[in-house]
């Protein structure tokens, strides 16, 4: 860790909270191991029965030695199971679960999956990705919902727009004529996330190159109508999202004030 001249190296003190502990507001727990580990597929423990468990990093402070100690943690028939990895000295928590990843790989602990015969997916990750991409209810959508509700937003969910044609929003606000669109990553083509497939290629390509056509479509069409569309991709930060979205309502809403008292 890099340090200026002078400067106390932290193990003569404690280490900064932000180095160990969750942000309040932040990506959630799974996003954020999902990250450090390089993937969703890539936090796998091998279990005596030929299954897989999903693992997790653990970092923990020992005030009287004043070091961060990471642990793998996975379950196990319903109990806990839990291996040390090493110690961490980074000044960010993401920067300490990166390392104790790839501690726990390099230690062996963790095991690489393999693709079953009938899959169409070009890699584990990209497997773990199409399965977890639910068509409603995905974790990017509860995060997003949950804190619309707490600023005391209200919202349909997986509702029409128009209905006369088949485009369902994820969150929508009739009164206000407000759509929100939560796009997966793989499925709508994230420009940061997608890796186009290798097996099959030509198959997804013309799925993912359909899904974004009909992206754009759809986006034209509602605004055609008097709509105001907001795309959220699965990958951003929650509550940034949710300020996007309240900023829009409000201009929403004050522009709708201004024009009803000029009338």
């Amino acid at each position: 860790m890099a340090r200026t001249e002078g400067q106390e190296h932290w193990k003569a003190r404690l280490p900064p909270e932000r180095a160990y502990k969750r942000r309040g507001g932040g990506v959630t727990p799974t996003a954020e191991q999902d990250r450090a580990a390089g993937g969703h597929n890539r936090r796998s423990v091998a279990l005596a029965d030929g299954r897989f468990a999903r693992a997790s990093i653990s970092l923990r402070l020992y005030r009287s030695t004043r070091r961060i100690r990471a642990y793998l943690r996975w379950s196990q028939n319903g109990k806990t199971q839990e291996r040390y990895v090493c110690e961490v000295e980074h000044d960010f928590r993401g920067r300490n679960l990166t390392e104790a990843w790839q501690r726990a790989r390099d230690m062996g602990l963790l095991a690489a999956e393999s693709l079953p015969p009938e899959s169409t997916a070009s890699s584990p990750e990209v497997r773990a990705s199409m399965r977890a991409n639910r068509r409603k209810d995905t974790r990017p959508e509860l995060a997003l919902r949950r804190l619309l509700h707490r600023r005391g937003l209200r919202y349909r969910v997986d509702a029409q727009p128009l209905p006369e044609i088949r485009r369902t929003a994820d969150v929508l606000f009739p009164g206000d004529r407000v759509a929100i669109f939560v796009d997966g990553c793989f499925w709508h083509g994230c420009p940061k996330h997608y890796r186009p497939a290798v097996k099959k290629a030509e198959f997804w390509s013309e799925k993912i190159a359909g899904n974004r056509t009909r992206d754009i479509e759809t986006n034209e069409i509602l605004r055609a109508a008097g709509w105001h569309v907001i795309r959220i991709w699965e990958h951003e930060n929650p509550t940034l999202a949710a300020e996007r979205v309240e900023a829009r309502l409000h201009e929403v809403r004050t522009e709708r004030l201004r024009r009803s008292t000029a009338q």
